[in-house]
């Protein structure tokens, strides 16, 4: 017969074997961090499509090549139903983001991306139109994004006010907005740098018909907002940002886009 101290040393063995082994699956696991994706070219093109062109897959990309801990996966959502998404947990992460934009009520946490784009204004060159041109915008048709937050409205983005407050014309379209300016049907465009060095890229002889402003709408210093309770910290995530900061993948991804990087703010 066993004698009954030594079950009960067995079963002790037996327990700890299971719970380090548990320990052990538990530390090897991947733990996946989902982005909200929503149609912001060029960082976000078209996501509900399933294209993968844009920043925001280099960026997904350079993430989990440069580690194995976290698989960062993209999921398609939009401009307006990002917020639901991340309260529901859709989503553990919205990106290029900034907390002004409708986020004051809803609990995230932080993340300063290091990086910065610009809204500017543009209209068709025509003889006698200069930078002064850009200073007033009463009586002018405007060609906007729909659901977006501009400075100049202070950030409101009620279609019907911006109608006709700004006699806009609002789409879902930076090209046809820009296509729209050079076709004399809208006054005044708005895009972000990024986005207009790579329209202009793509349509080069539209470079002689555009006139872009200095003056700048409004400057897009990008944050990523997590969700309390992700699988990622916002000091894991910052970490991976630094990463890609000094080996150099982040230039490698933005600056082709005029997308300043530099250090996060303080």
């Amino acid at each position: 017969m066993i004698p009954l101290s030594s079950v009960k040393v067995s079963s002790s063995l037996l327990l700890l074997a299971a719970v380090s082994l548990g320990s052990a699956a538990r530390a090897d696991e991947v733990l996946e961090v989902k982005i909200g994706a929503a149609h912001f070219p060029p960082y976000t093109v078209r996501p509900e499509q399933g294209a993968d062109t844009g920043l925001l897959p280099q960026l997904v990309d350079a993430l989990n090549r440069l580690q194995s801990r976290h698989r960062f996966v993209l999921v398609p959502t939009s401009i307006p139903r990002r917020f639901g998404d991340f309260q529901q947990g859709r989503t553990d992460m919205a990106i290029f983001e900034n907390p002004q934009w409708g986020w004051q009520e809803i609990a995230h946490n932080t993340v300063d991306m290091g990086l910065e784009d610009a809204e500017i204004f543009v209209s068709r060159q025509q003889a006698g139109r200069d930078q002064h041109y850009f200073e007033d915008l009463e009586g002018k048709r405007l060609a906007l994004f729909n659901g977006y937050h501009y400075a100049f409205a202070d950030f409101n983005p009620d279609p019907a006010w911006l109608k006709k407050r700004y006699r806009a014309t609002l789409t879902y379209s930076h090209d046809s907005n820009l296509n729209m300016v050079e076709r004399g049907r809208a006054d005044i465009a708005l895009v972000t740098r990024s986005y207009l060095s790579d329209f202009l890229k793509r349509n080069p002889d539209s470079s002689s018909q555009l006139l872009a402003s200095q003056r700048v709408d409004q400057v897009y210093h990008h944050y990523a907002l997590l969700r309390p309770g992700a699988s990622i910290s916002p000091e894991a995530f910052a970490s991976l940002l630094r990463q890609l900061r000094e080996n150099g993948e982040l230039l490698r991804i933005f600056r082709p886009y005029q997308i300043t990087v530099e250090a996060p703010h303080d």
